[in-house]
């Protein structure tokens, strides 16, 4: 795409070009003729490779439908959960947190200042939470039957429900939040309108929900005491482990989603996204910094409720010095000093090593840690094909949405909707007031 900006193309950024308004195959085909779209698809690198991997992993994922769980996992009743989980629930549902934290400073504390950055970071945590669904599905298999624990069998006593059903209702929460854009491609303005007025409801929804799961996961591990190393484990304060973590590690997944996205499509931002962005990364790495120290202390409480020192005598006291070091301690020192300094580079790559970090913890609690008196068991290679599968077709929708929906620009309306847009919110105005007055 960067080849035909460079000819002198100009994709599609607002209703209409010149005279005639854009249809809704030039909005797919980003203002291409379908041999220009082809074209310009085949010759980047990154679509042969994501070909193979599709190729390969969704014939994988047929087989582990046709054959079966066991045929992809090494699951048994000592390690009942893999990758699927350990990496596809545990760590996508905490590097989705941006959503609820963008949209409660936008809406709720009235930080417009962030506004360039806001639909991006409700993006991630939708698509986020619906990837996370993904894995589970492959986890679970039996997709037809996703909502039977749901409607048909309750189970209110158990975690598992309370994280289902939060789970569901914040992902039809956040498709209401990113739906404002998708009305504003496609031209439908009384979507929009609707979207706007129940904005406010919607975020204290998304706050409420997201608050709650992002513990409960964590509650999940109090099923089984005991299983998970006591330098991991914390009856006690294992929700709040996982809420706090989740804080950081949303703030840091849009810091180093938004750096992806400055580097390979620039073209598809505008300027005001271009301008506010290094002091929108600012900002959100001051949260990420305080959310990180606030979880560190919450950790040596934990530890020091619990009385675990002597395990950092041991081998694995050593893994976990390694976790709290590169993934908390260096990234808090990377950050006081790149936001002291004003240093972006040094304030993204530390957003980086949070998000490594963060991947790190889930995968010690959830399945390195996991039965740490037994034997070690290791992922099974056709289950991280699927993985690799999943990762790489989150990555493609991604890109898909951002090339086309108004996430990282302003979608240009024509005039007359403009007005008419004005008018609505007049009107709404007008209506609060006559409300708030009588």
């Amino acid at each position: 795409m960067k080849t035909m900006i460079a000819e002198g193309h100009k994709p599609v950024d607002g209703a209409a070009k010149g005279a005639r308004r854009w249809t809704l195959m030039d909005k797919l085909l980003l203002g291409l003729t379908p041999g220009e779209y082809l074209s310009q698809a085949v010759r980047n690198p990154v679509n042969w490779i994501l070909a193979v991997i599709f190729a390969v992993g969704f014939t994988v994922i047929a087989g582990r439908f046709y054959y079966g769980l066991g045929w992809v996992t090494h699951s048994s009743n000592d390690y009942p959960w893999g990758l699927f989980l350990g990496f596809g629930l545990f760590c996508m549902v905490p590097l989705s947190a941006s959503g609820f934290m963008l949209g409660t400073s936008v809406e709720i504390f009235g930080r417009h200042d962030l506004e360039p950055i806001e639909r991006l970071a409700l993006l991630n945590g939708l698509l986020g939470y619906f990837f996370a669904v993904v894995f589970l599905l492959n986890d679970l298999g039996q997709p037809l039957r996703l909502p039977y624990p749901m409607v048909m069998a309750w189970g209110p006593a158990a975690v598992l429900f309370l994280v289902g059903w939060h789970v569901a209702t914040y992902l039809s929460v956040q498709i209401a939040e990113v739906s404002a854009s998708f009305f504003e491609w496609i031209g439908w303005l009384a979507g929009k309108r609707f979207i706007r007025r129940i904005t406010l409801g919607l975020t204290i929804s998304g706050i409420i929900l997201s608050t709650l799961h992002q513990g409960a996961l964590g509650a999940l591990f109090t099923y089984a005491p005991g299983k998970v190393h006591p330098l991991w484990y914390s009856s006690a304060f294992q929700w709040i482990f996982f809420f706090c973590s989740s804080i950081p590690a949303g703030l840091c997944m849009v810091i180093a989603v938004s750096t992806v996205v400055k580097k390979t499509m620039a073209w598809r931002c505008d300027q005001r996204f271009l301008d506010k962005l290094d002091y929108c990364t600012l900002a959100l790495a001051k949260g990420a910094v305080l959310g990180l120290a606030t979880y560190f202390t919450i950790k040596m409480i934990g530890l020091a409720h619990d009385n675990e020192w002597g395990y950092l005598a041991t081998g694995w006291g050593q893994w976990f010095g390694f976790e709290m070091l590169v993934g908390v301690l260096l990234p808090i020192t990377l950050f006081a000093y790149g936001i002291h300094h004003r240093r972006l580079g040094l304030i993204r790559f530390s957003a980086f090593l949070t998000v490594g970090g963060i991947i790190l913890n889930r995968l010690n609690t959830a399945l390195i840690t996991f039965n740490w008196q037994l034997y070690q068991e290791w992922p099974h290679y056709r289950e991280v094909i699927i993985v690799i599968t999943v990762v790489a077709l989150y990555a493609t929708v991604y890109r898909f949405i951002l090339y086309r929906l108004p996430i990282l620009y302003a979608w240009k309306a024509l005039p007359q909707e403009v007005e008419a847009t004005e008018t609505l919110r007049v009107l709404d105005s007008g209506l609060e007031a006559m409300k708030s007055s009588g």
